[in-house]
């Protein structure tokens, strides 16, 4: 795992959420449209959050994650 294999991750879940309406996903639905491993979602996750690009809840015990 390095920044530049992060910041890839992260593109890929972005364009998963851009194309998702209403621009929602729970966890096992970014999994299945990003075909990526968790540790690598939450990697992804953590960049995009910290860009201010997502917003992250938690919905019935899953991670929900919307584009803002």
């Amino acid at each position: 795992m390095n920044i530049e294999s992060i910041g890839t991750w992260a593109g890929e879940v972005y364009k998963a959420l851009e194309v998702a309406e209403p621009r929602v996903l729970g966890l096992k639905a970014l999994k299945k449209a990003t075909k990526l491993k968790k540790d690598e979602i939450m990697a992804a996750l953590g960049w995009l959050g910290r860009e201010g690009k997502i917003s992250i809840a938690e919905d019935d015990q899953e991670i929900v994650v919307t584009l803002v």
